[in-house]
């Protein structure tokens, strides 16, 4: 007999890469078990990633890119943006309970460049079903979040190579 699941609340941030490979990682493990997978970006949407077609390939793995793509960092940020996080909370919070694992890929993006505010990711923290898993991805996690998280693994870059002129790769970062 296995124990009674506990849902974790477990948070990928940091400056380093693999954020979402992590998450991605762990879905992979939890569909070997039959678990149902359902990931939310919020930020990505208008490339073709790889794990896009991965997803396709998993019967108990939904992938929802529900975003518009890069986001302006300048401090001008587009109703648009807004718009389309605030759709990809909204859509997280209705499928709480239609999951075992939700991944909210690039959530804490979201937040920092204010697509949507801390206090609503709480309050979704806190809606969260008792065994449901839920995964935060996304640099700068904020201080109550890290509080509120069973795991925080940071992604600490030490070495990349855009350092030495390498563009991103296929199958590597998309």
């Amino acid at each position: 007999m296995s124990p009674e699941r506990t849902g974790l609340v477990i948070v990928h941030t940091g400056n380093g890469k693999g954020k979402t490979t992590a998450a991605l990682g762990l879905a992979f493990r939890a569909l070997g078990h039959g678990y149902r997978v359902l990931m939310v970006q919020f930020i990505k949407g208008s490339w073709k990633y790889g794990e896009l077609e991965s997803a396709k390939k998993f019967e108990n793995f939904t992938l929802h890119p529900m975003g518009r793509g890069f986001v302006s960092t300048d401090g001008k940020i587009a109703e648009e943006d807004k718009k389309a996080a605030a759709e990809a909370l909204a859509y997280a919070r209705a499928h709480l309970r239609d999951a075992d694992i939700l991944i909210l890929d690039e959530i804490i993006y979201a937040i920092g460049f204010g697509l949507i505010s801390e206090k609503e990711v709480l309050m979704l923290i806190d809606e969260k079903p008792h065994a449901l898993h839920l995964i935060l991805t996304g640099r700068n996690a904020p201080e109550e979040i890290v509080k509120r998280a069973d795991l925080v693994t940071e992604m600490r870059e030490i070495k990349h190579p855009y350092q030495k002129g390498i563009k991103a790769q296929r199958g590597i970062e998309f």
